[in-house]
């Protein structure tokens, strides 16, 4: 069955229109509380949090409607990082944990991402049957009147992740001496991340914590991070953190403003793990995106780099399989399962203060492990058909492979959420790699128009 709904990391669209409506996100709650609901003669609980863009106030309470005439207790936790809610999945013993968030999306998108009791994202198999629900719900037997379901407020939410984040962090360890910029992108983690690092004793400078319900991602974050940059050289901190609308993504950038990518902080937290004999798995698992330099580097020290597809539930779901404790994007997205299930920006900030605590090097020396590969990335939006299947783009792709060789590689591919076609190029020759990749963008814009 081909998906309608449900896209590499939950159902997300423009706000207001199919599939983020205020309907779908009924017949949501209806379907995933018909699934979680059935089991045992107990109550049944969903968690629910959301990050801070206007349309959440039109999908929150359209979920709890959902769930609670399926019969499921909801539990609101108001807006908390996508961690957050895989976390207190599993601390309140809930069924299900939904995140109404589209990640690093702009204000008028939105998005829902399931969690099982694991508090790991739902496969795709359970996916699809609620799915199959969502677009024909007649066969859902609705609660009696007497067994629908409550919905009631935590009000501790933040300060059990904020201790929850914290416990990630050693103990013997304080960060005081160090000025921190943290750049929270007017989501979801605008009030937990600063307080964490303050009360670990660091000096924070915070930007991005003044959420209106519009301004999520927007100029600011782990998309856009030339003003946190900017602000570190200004204030002469050590270092910036960004994250990004749900928190579930980081980025770093050094005391001379040079941003951090997701690869180079995987390969720090890597290389030190191992040095203290916690790496698990023997390397990392990352998808097709991360740099071979990232991957020539952990050669280097004999350790291995794993890809996957695009997508932390695909990482996720191979650290699981094969027992690896350390993987991400580079995007930012980095998932260390010894703390928690999904992609965590708070954590892994954390391990990797914890690093430059331990190092006392400036972060430009300690965060820099290897020189990556020139990397082209561009996107190509269309509004519909597969501009990858025209001939013209697929001998210019061909075109590409054969001239760079073994001296580098290309990806491309449709994005899992958004209707992009990304073209990634990567090689030693950059010029090469810059005209291999504009002449694939060029033919898959013409094929897209």
């Amino acid at each position: 069955m081909t998906r309608k709904y449900f896209g590499t990391d939950g159902i997300r669209g423009t706000a207001n229109q199919e599939p983020m409506t205020a309907e779908i996100a009924l017949r949501v709650g209806k379907s995933a509380g018909k699934k979680f609901a059935g089991r045992g003669n107990f109550r049944h609980r969903v968690v629910i949090g959301k990050d801070t863009r206007l349309s959440g106030y039109m999908v929150e309470p359209a979920l709890t409607a959902g769930f609670t005439s399926a019969g499921m207790d909801v539990i609101l936790v108001g807006p908390l990082p996508t961690p957050a809610i895989a976390m207190l999945t599993r601390s309140l013993r809930a069924d299900l944990g939904v995140m109404i968030s589209a990640s690093h999306n702009s204000f008028e998108d939105n998005g829902i991402k399931l969690f099982g009791p694991d508090g790991y994202k739902l496969s795709d198999e359970v996916e699809m049957s609620i799915e199959e629900d969502i677009i024909d719900d007649s066969n859902i037997v609705l609660a009696e009147p007497k067994l629908l379901g409550r919905a009631q407020r935590l009000d501790d939410a933040q300060g059990r992740y904020i201790e929850f984040a914290k416990s990630s962090f050693p103990r013997r360890q304080l960060l005081k001496g160090l000025k921190i910029v943290v750049d929270c992108a007017n989501g979801a983690a605008y009030k937990v991340a600063p307080t964490v690092l303050w009360e670990l004793e660091a000096d924070v400078i915070s930007m991005g914590v003044s959420p209106n319900g519009f301004n999520i991602n927007k100029d600011c974050g782990s998309t856009s991070t030339a003003a946190m940059c900017k602000r570190v050289v200004e204030e002469g901190a050590d270092l910036g953190i960004a994250l990004d609308g749900d928190a579930d993504r980081l980025l770093i950038c050094d005391e001379k403003g040079r941003l951090i990518d997701g690869d180079q902080l995987m390969a720090l937290i890597a290389k030190t793990w191992q040095q203290r004999d916690q790496l698990r798995g023997g390397g990392i698992v990352s998808t097709v995106m991360s740099n071979m330099g990232l991957e020539k580097f952990l050669e280097d020290i004999n350790l291995t780099l794993v890809r996957t597809g695009v997508g932390d539930r695909y990482v996720v779901e191979h650290m699981r399989r094969h027992d690896f404790n350390v993987g991400g994007e580079q995007s930012g997205h980095i998932v260390l399962n010894d703390y928690s299930t999904t992609g965590d920006g708070l954590i892994a900030a954390l391990q990797v203060l914890s690093v430059i605590v331990d190092e006392k090097k400036p972060v430009s020396e300690v965060c820099h492990n290897f020189e990556p590969y020139p990397q082209v990335l561009k996107n190509v939006r269309f509004k519909k058909g597969d501009p990858l299947a025209a001939e013209a783009v697929k001998k210019a792709i061909n075109d590409g492979e054969i001239r760079l060789g073994n001296e580098g590689r290309l990806l491309i591919r449709k994005s899992g959420t958004e209707p992009l076609i990304r073209v990634m190029g990567e090689g030693v020759n950059d010029d090469l790699v810059n005209e291999i990749v504009d002449n694939i963008v060029s033919e898959v814009t013409a094929s897209a128009e």
